[in-house]
């Protein structure tokens, strides 16, 4: 498998490390977008979570799509498109072209996520895959950390050649999308039987494996795409993921502003942002190792969410710059470190033929809560001037995910019973 996971993750995380990067520089562009367009809180928050309306309509899609066309042409498909767009983000001229954009740019990139993690139950046995969806999703946590101070000093470039510093970075960090997806579609191809960089012996064990997993899956009860879609199973492990998403999303968009409320440099916002992304990266890696070793899933998952909806509870009783980064940390580690659990505990409950469908549906719904988590941060700042009583609706989200991943795994194991009864 080594080759394997050589060949086939440096692609997929670079790839999405890249995608996370052009959702998010939206974050660090308000230091000084928000106040040449006249652009306020709950403008903001509505203009940066509108990607996820047209991101959530298009993802299963697009994951039904790529299971058609194949993931080597439509994942590079997904990422051309993104870059394009996200460049044009550098003209945008007030709210109004700012809520397109951000519209477009969710369409454009709709589907990468569920379709990768999609692509890598086609190549990784179930022991390998949360370490391997961990090391995929760790790009997120380090696009940040890396994507900060990259972020901060293209600001610094205003007035060069007539152009703001938040327009260069839409520019700057749109141009690799482009060319990474032309290179993606050059060297990657769709299925362990087509990589010929696999021996003849390798390659027929994979498949094998593979095929043999795919029979032993336990079914959530749902054959065709439309049974899937509406499956309890399913709509119950989009609401769970929907705790890690709004704080993902609301924490990745607003961190920036946090932390530029303590009378920060822009310089010094980004390397302090890079701070807690940065450790999220690694316990996330640790985490799904651990996982995958203990072989247990669920809580793996209960416990990142409970210490992420306790840390974010407990920035609401601090008031200074050092403790709030402290605990935005815990709870950011919480909200990566589920992922890799996550996703497996996924795989093992939805059949393969069901898995394009269900990915994408569990990935979409989940996203309404990062347009919901960042829509509702921006307009509780406007109204109480608070970010700590602003990021409530996460820990909100977050226990909430909590109940309903107990009360699927209490029914999962009832079913189960049921099932072998005689």
């Amino acid at each position: 498998m080594r080759r394997v996971i050589w060949r086939i993750m440096p692609f997929v995380t670079l790839g999405y490390f890249i995608s996370y990067v052009d959702r998010v520089n939206v974050g660090f562009s308000a230091l000084q977008m928000n106040r040449d367009l006249g652009i306020g809180p709950a403008q903001f928050g509505f203009a940066a979570g509108i990607f996820f309306i047209s991101y959530c309509l298009l993802e299963v899609p697009s994951n039904l799509a790529m299971a058609r066309f194949g993931a080597r042409r439509w994942l590079a498909r997904i990422m051309i498109s993104w870059g394009i767009v996200g460049m044009c983000m550098a003209f945008v001229v007030g709210p109004r072209s700012l809520y397109l954009l951000r519209f477009l740019l969710g369409a454009a990139e709709a589907g990468f996520y569920p379709g990768a993690i999609l692509y890598l139950t086609m190549w990784f046995p179930a022991r390998y895959r949360a370490r391997m969806i961990a090391l995929f999703g760790v790009s997120v946590p380090l696009s940040v950390f890396i994507g900060s101070p990259i972020s901060a000093a293209l600001l610094q470039l205003h007035g060069y050649l007539g152009l703001k510093g938040w327009q260069w970075l839409f520019v700057l960090e749109g141009l690799p999308a482009v060319a990474f997806g032309l290179l993606f579609l050059a060297v990657m191809v769709d299925r362990p039987a087509e990589a010929r960089w696999l021996s003849p012996q390798q390659r027929q064990w994979l498949v094998a494996e593979l095929a043999a997993e795919a029979q032993q899956a336990r079914p959530v009860g749902a054959s065709s795409t439309w049974r899937v879609l509406a499956n309890r199973h399913v709509l119950g492990l989009a609401l769970v993921y929907s705790g890690t998403a709004g704080a993902t999303v609301g924490l990745g968009l607003w961190l920036p502003q946090i932390l530029k409320s303590f009378d920060l440099s822009t310089m010094e916002t980004g390397l302090l942002n890079m701070v807690p992304f940065g450790i999220a990266s690694i316990v996330m890696v640790w985490w799904g190792r651990a996982s995958d070793r203990a072989g247990e899933r669920l809580w793996r998952t209960v416990a990142p969410l409970a210490v992420m909806s306790a840390s974010l509870a407990a920035v609401l009783f601090t008031h200074s710059l050092v403790p709030t980064l402290v605990l935005l940390s815990l709870a950011l580690i919480g909200t990566y470190a589920i992922k890799g659990p996550f996703w497996a505990l996924v795989s093992d409950w939805v059949p393969a033929a069901g898995a394009a469908a269900a990915i994408g549906q569990i990935n979409a719904l989940s996203n309404l809560a990062g347009f919901g988590a960042t829509w509702l941060l921006g307009v509780i700042k406007a109204a109480t001037g608070s970010y700590p009583i602003a990021l409530l609706p996460l820990v909100a989200l977050a226990l909430l995910a909590i109940v309903a991943l107990l009360l699927l795994a209490r029914y999962d194991r009832r079913a189960s019973a049921s099932r072998g009864r005689p």
